[in-house]
């Protein structure tokens, strides 16, 4: 597994597009502060870029080097979360352009995956994690899912071998209103 994380950390460094495993659905990913990389992603998926697009760390104590002020209710939240949530926070910041939309708001998933995990920690940045499909179609649920146009215009695909996920949906998304609210988006 480490020759493969150093491989597609190098990758993920030189701007390149890749398709990887995640704790749900396979994903289309890149490095979440390269703005050129980013538009690829919103090329290959056929989306708008007003739409937004969620990223994965590996650990929420780096939450606050993307995010100006982490609301209260989020420290006794998220830590805790045991199913995949992606929690969207207000004040983005250290990302591209193109990954905060016209409300400054971020969607971050703190992930599971041990392999997600590792090559997030080995490129020391989040990546951008958006399911693996052109733009209204079904998610790939598995590796097999994926389509051909999806595989072909990516620069590399980890090799299946490395999905562990058992959940194979989206994530939940949960918004954070303020300090102490929040409200579900997607359960």
């Amino acid at each position: 597994m480490e020759e493969e994380i150093r491989k597609c950390a190098e990758l993920l460094r030189d701007g390149k597009v890749i398709i990887y495993p995640t704790d749900t659905v396979w994903g289309i990913g890149c490095d979440a502060t390269n703005e050129e990389a980013v538009r690829r992603i919103y090329t290959i998926k056929q989306r708008q870029e007003s739409k937004s697009m969620l990223v994965l760390m590996e650990k929420f104590e780096r939450v606050p080097l993307y995010v100006e002020r982490i609301p209260l209710v989020a420290w006794d939240l998220v830590p805790f979360t045991e199913r995949p949530t992606t929690y969207i926070y207000p004040g983005a910041r250290n990302f591209a352009k193109n990954m905060i939309p016209a409300d400054g708001t971020i969607a971050i998933r703190i992930v599971k995956n041990s392999f997600c995990q590792k090559l997030i920690s080995a490129l020391g940045k989040p990546i951008v994690s958006t399911s693996a499909n052109i733009s209204g179609t079904t998610a790939p649920a598995t590796f097999g899912d994926i389509s051909a146009d999806i595989r072909n215009a990516v620069d590399y695909i980890v090799p299946e071998s490395f999905s562990d996920s058992t959940d194979f949906k989206p994530s939940r998304i949960i918004k954070f209103m303020d300090d102490y609210n929040f409200c579900i988006v997607r359960e």
